[in-house]
């Protein structure tokens, strides 16, 4: 127990007068009470114990046997057997030039494993000084690291040749991709290329990595190897981490808005009507956490951890309907949010040619004078009201009979007789149709505010209760498409990121609504049974075949009608894929 040196003669009467450590205190008070016979009461009031448990220590202290207070430091080893029984073959092969870590190679091939500290400590008592550092050639024979090839599509090449690739299921994507002429939306977009990487080929290689679900860019260095990878984005080797990283720094938000109209530009007939028919949309805000250290990040409420940190606020818009992400926007700052569903509403516009049919909200989206503005552009809309201690004694103050019981047509769930009472308000000179919920499986009333006059009460709670679609496809989002792994101080870095995964998610779900039983299956379920799923390339004069091994889920493949016509494909030269199985 440190108490600090010197010390002069009143801080050593303390130490023993006022002990710190519990049994240090024990000892004083047993002595005073035993050796110098001073009464219970004074030395428990003395040591800080009370008079009962004073005497309870007194007993248990006249039968323990072997009572201990100061323990006695135990001495260290005094060899070191490790190092002891491999201290001569380590002399040794330092003499052949091997370094530390060579040797603890060496070691544990011999079964004396050693780490290269140790090994390090040996040869630094025996005298060796550090080898110099050595080129590549004077080192010992052993495996090292491969170096891949630089991506160009200069050096792309279509000879044919065979190949196991772990990335099969990438190419269930390309008749998609082909039928909607999505190389086309780089070009639409200005993105940014070069000769080496145009940037249609930049293009789809980020989109690979969103459609396999690479947590972080950092992570597509274990893919590099990969020839199907590079194949489906049509380079001689896949960009590493490095132009990956750096590609999304050198767009801007018109670059971004220009090629979310292209995707939706290029949904045109059946397509759009499978995967954003437009007539109802969700909206909602998602917060990706920072952990840095940044002034210019700002603050925001963080649903999965109940509180306010770091984060880039992005708002996103699902199609009711279709089920897919259809806008996305993480430039966002604060003081900005209640003008984005307006945004959202100015974007659609421009896409379709009309305003949004009904849009669906929480409380904390936007204002009442928004609202008001959503209903001068005769767009319906239902949202929540925050439940203020006005609203909630007004409801507590309702008789019972001014409730009705309304049954929604939802046969799954589990709440299915809430009841309803209806009324009138008028916020911001407007006049909206209010409704107060209750037995709908919350502790509190739900207020639902909307401006649909002629719509049912049944149907309107039935329509709200189906908004909890975007939560379950936020959580998707963040589970496989690693949502909240975008880490940025730039909000506009992440904002490319954001328009990945609207186009990556429409693509899984036209993917899906091919797939027999998965048209409702969530992203990473799709993944796990059809995508994830390593095949053997051949190509040829005229084809490029995808052979794909034999799973358990390969039926539904064979079922979907995507194995039955070949899709020529423009970035190969016009060959054609086939998809085949063994």
């Amino acid at each position: 127990m440190s108490i600090g040196a010197p010390k002069d003669i009143s801080q050593g009467r303390r130490f023993f007068q006022e002990p710190r450590h519990p049994r240090h205190r024990l000892y004083e008070a047993l002595r005073a009470y035993f050796l110098d016979s001073r009464p219970p009461k004074e030395v428990a009031r003395a040591f800080g114990y009370s008079v009962g448990y004073f005497h309870l220590l007194c007993h248990h202290f006249r039968r323990d046997p072997n009572p201990v207070f100061f323990v006695s430091p135990r001495p260290g080893p005094r060899s070191q057997p490790k190092k002891s029984a491999a201290r001569n073959l380590i002399i040794r092969l330092r003499k052949q030039n091997y370094s530390v870590y060579e040797i603890s190679r060496t070691l544990k091939e011999r079964d004396r494993p050693l780490s290269p500290t140790a090994v390090r400590e040996v040869l630094r008592e025996e005298g060796f000084a550090p080898l110099p550092r050595r080129l590549d050639e004077e080192r010992p024979d052993y495996p090292r690291p491969t170096v891949e090839p630089v991506a160009d599509v200069r050096e792309f090449s279509l000879a044919p040749r065979t190949f196991a690739t772990r990335c099969g299921g990438l190419f269930l994507f390309v008749p998609d991709l082909v039928r909607l002429d999505l190389a086309q939306l780089a070009s639409r977009a200005h993105f940014p290329g070069s000769k080496m990487i145009p940037a249609a080929e930049a293009w789809r290689a980020c989109l690979a990595l969103k459609l396999w679900s690479v947590e972080r860019k950092s992570h597509i260095m274990a893919l590099v190897a990969d020839e199907g990878l590079a194949l489906f984005a049509g380079l001689n080797a896949i960009p590493k981490k490095s132009y990956l990283s750096e590609y999304s720094s050198r767009i801007d938000t018109t670059q971004i808005t220009r090629l979310l109209a292209g995707w939706h530009e290029q949904l045109d007939g059946p397509p759009r009507q499978q995967l954003v028919p437009g007539k109802s949309f969700n909206l909602d805000f998602h917060s990706v956490p920072y952990y840095g250290e940044d002034p210019v990040v700002e603050r925001h409420y963080v649903s999965a951890r109940s509180r306010s940190q770091p984060s880039i606020l992005v708002f996103l818009a699902q199609d009711a309907d279709g089920h897919a992400f259809c806008y996305s926007n993480a430039d966002l700052r604060k003081g900005e949010e209640a003008n984005e569903v307006l945004q959202f509403v100015k974007f659609w516009k421009q896409v379709r040619g009309e305003y949004p049919r009904e849009l669906v909200f929480d409380s904390r989206l936007t204002t009442y004078a928004k609202l008001v503005r959503l209903d001068d552009l005769s767009i319906s809309f239902i949202t929540l009201r925050r439940r203020s201690p006005r609203l909630l004694r007004e409801i507590m103050l309702l008789p019972r009979s001014a409730w009705r019981v309304i049954e929604l047509d939802v046969p799954a769930r589990k709440y299915r007789t809430p009841r309803v009472y209806e009324q009138t308000v008028r916020l911001q000179g407007r006049n909206f149709r209010q409704f107060f919920v209750e037995d709908l499986g919350h502790d509190k009333p739900t207020i639902l505010l909307t401006n649909q006059r002629q719509v049912s009460a049944k149907q309107l709670v039935t329509r709200y209760a189906q908004r909890m679609l975007i939560e379950n496809a936020l959580s998707d989002a963040v589970r496989f498409f690693h949502l909240d792994a975008l880490s940025s101080t730039v909000g506009l870095k992440v904002d490319f990121d954001m328009a990945l995964l609207v186009i990556a998610s429409g693509l899984y779900r036209l993917l899906a609504q091919r797939m027999r039983g998965y048209s409702d299956a969530q992203a990473r379920k799709i993944f796990l049974d059809l995508i994830d799923m390593p095949a053997n390339v051949q190509i040829t004069d005229k084809q490029v075949q995808v052979n794909f091994h034999r799973r358990a889920h390969l039926p539904i493949l064979l079922d979907s009608g995507l194995m039955k016509q070949p899709t020529p494909v423009p970035w190969w030269n016009r060959l054609s894929l086939r998809l085949t199985s063994q």
